[in-house]
């Protein structure tokens, strides 16, 4: 049985992202798209503030395809708290945390797509109480189109073509022009069948960098990357030293294992 990619109005859209129908929701959970829409306010108690936190997720199976992303005001692409290796394919992907969040949240059937652009902040305390959750729409997209083949040889695709909205009217809408980017690599996210991957997401810089200092600093000390790979215990209680036989040639052949009792 087929279904319609309508989406349902509700008071809850802007937090909740795009409200859709429960046979939608049923086939997304049969085919395995797993997309966490929900963005949610959390204090911060070493920063003393509040913080949104939102979760890129999604992928794609087939003619069916979800993606939740984040970006900064101005489009940007922003730097994610922590990557997310699921077990599985087409779920979370990385966890991103910011005083301001814009979420993009993208379903697609065949080639007609969904689009919800919203802005979530705390907004202003007022005695010392907890403050509000404000969301705004920035775009909303209704049945959009984009033609053509969906498959990796299509050169629309490939050069990412974004779908074409249009008003109740039969107007085009068009895109805010920071957020073409974005949308062009949610397009692609709703059709990565499967997806283990962030599409627009990027790393945190500082983190990375850290890590490979400490990386580089470990390799100076001799530490070997894989330290239970350096010595194991025996059936004999001795020392087994795990090498690799060096033939006269100076090709490395299949591992050694000596015995050292002492």
């Amino acid at each position: 049985m087929g279904w319609s990619c309508a989406v349902t109005q509700s008071q809850n859209v802007k937090a909740m992202g795009l409200r859709l129908p429960r046979r939608a929701l049923r086939v997304l959970r049969e085919r395995g798209i797993f997309a966490q829409a929900a963005v949610g306010l959390h204090y911060q108690n070493l920063g003393k503030r509040y913080v949104v936190r939102g979760v890129e997720s999604g992928g794609a199976a087939g003619d069916v395809g979800r993606y939740v992303t984040f970006a900064r005001e101005n489009g940007d692409p922003i730097e994610c708290l922590h990557p997310v290796e699921s077990i599985g394919v087409n779920g979370p992907h990385a966890v991103v945390v910011a005083p301001i969040l814009v979420r993009l949240d993208m379903l697609r059937k065949g080639r007609t797509y969904e689009l919800l652009i919203t802005r979530h902040a705390p907004g202003p305390a007022e005695g010392g109480q907890r403050p509000s959750f404000e969301s705004l729409v920035l775009f909303r997209g209704v049945h959009g189109r984009l033609e053509g083949d969906l498959g990796s040889g299509n050169k629309a695709h490939a050069n990412g073509a974004l779908p074409a909205f249009y008003s109740l009217a039969g107007e085009e809408v068009s895109l805010p022009p920071r957020f073409q980017s974005a949308v062009r690599s949610l397009v692609k996210a709703v059709q990565c069948s499967p997806c283990s991957h962030s599409h627009y997401v990027v790393p945190d810089e500082k983190k990375r960098r850290r890590m490979t200092k400490d990386e580089a600093v470990t390799v100076d000390a001799g530490v070997p990357a894989n330290p239970g790979e350096a010595h194991r215990v025996g059936h004999g209680g001795g020392e087994l030293e795990v090498g690799r036989a060096v033939d006269s040639e100076g090709d490395s052949q299949a591992p050694v294992r000596v015995e050292k009792n002492f």
